[in-house]
C-alpha cells in the first residue's frame, strides 16, 4: 500500500499483521480520488476507522489542510504512517471508539468538509456510523461523507439528513457518497 499522488506520492504504508484491517485498496483510493477531485484541495478531513490512515494521508498528500484520523486499533501504525508522509503538523491521531469520538468532536465544534468511514464489514457498523456523524451534525454545509461497506450489504439510501448521491461497486467493497439533503 501506498500513496498514489501529490506530495507524499509513493510512499509506503505500514499495515497491521493479521486479517484485523482491511485497507483501502489503491485502485478503489485512485478511482475514489478521481471522483472527488478538486474537492479535496483545502478540505477538513475526518477518517473515522482510520486504519492505516490511507484515506486521511491520501487527501493530505493532495492539498487537504487538515485531517483527524480515529481508530481504537492501530494508533502506532497510524504514528508511523503520518511520520513516513511528513504529516505531523495538519494530521491529527485520536486513539479510541470512534463513536465517542464523533461526540467529542461534535462538541469541540468541529466540521469537516470531507468524512471518510471504513468500518467492518456485514456487522451493521454502516447504518451506526451513518447515524452517529448524522446525529453529530459533524459534515459542512457542502461536506460529504464517503463510506466504505461490503458490496452485498444494503445501501442505506438516507439517514437523518443524509441522503445517498453516488455509490459506486469495486470488487468486494461499495463506495455510497452522502450530503445533507437541500431542505426547501
Amino acid at each position: 500500500m501506498r500513496i498514489i499522488t501529490g506530495s507524499a506520492r509513493g510512499v509506503r504504508l505500514k499495515s497491521p499483521a493479521g486479517d484485523g484491517t482491511r485497507p483501502t485498496a489503491d485502485r478503489t483510493r485512485e478511482a475514489l480520488f478521481s471522483m472527488l477531485g478538486a474537492r479535496v484541495y483545502d478540505a477538513q478531513v475526518l477518517d473515522l476507522f482510520a486504519g492505516t490512515g490511507a484515506l486521511a494521508l491520501e487527501a493530505l498528500s493532495r492539498g487537504a489542510a487538515s485531517a483527524v484520523l480515529v481508530d481504537r486499533t492501530t494508533y502506532a501504525i497510524l504514528q508511523e504512517n503520518v511520520r513516513r508522509t511528513k504529516m505531523e503538523d495538519c494530521a491529527e491521531i485520536r486513539r479510541g471508539d470512534v463513536y465517542d469520538h464523533v461526540v467529542v468532536l461534535a462538541r469541540e465544534g468541529h466540521a469537516f468538509d470531507l468524512i471518510f468511514a471504513d468500518p467492518p464489514y456485514a456487522c451493521g457498523a454502516n447504518v451506526r456510523v451513518l447515524a452517529a456523524v448524522d446525529a453529530a451534525t459533524l459534515l459542512s454545509a457542502d461536506g460529504l461523507f464517503v463510506l466504505e461497506q461490503g458490496a452485498g450489504e444494503t445501501i442505506i439510501e438516507h439517514s437523518g439528513s443524509l441522503s445517498l448521491v453516488r455509490e459506486r461497486r469495486y470488487g468486494a467493497a461499495r463506495i455510497c457518497f452522502y450530503a445533507e439533503e437541500v431542505r426547501e
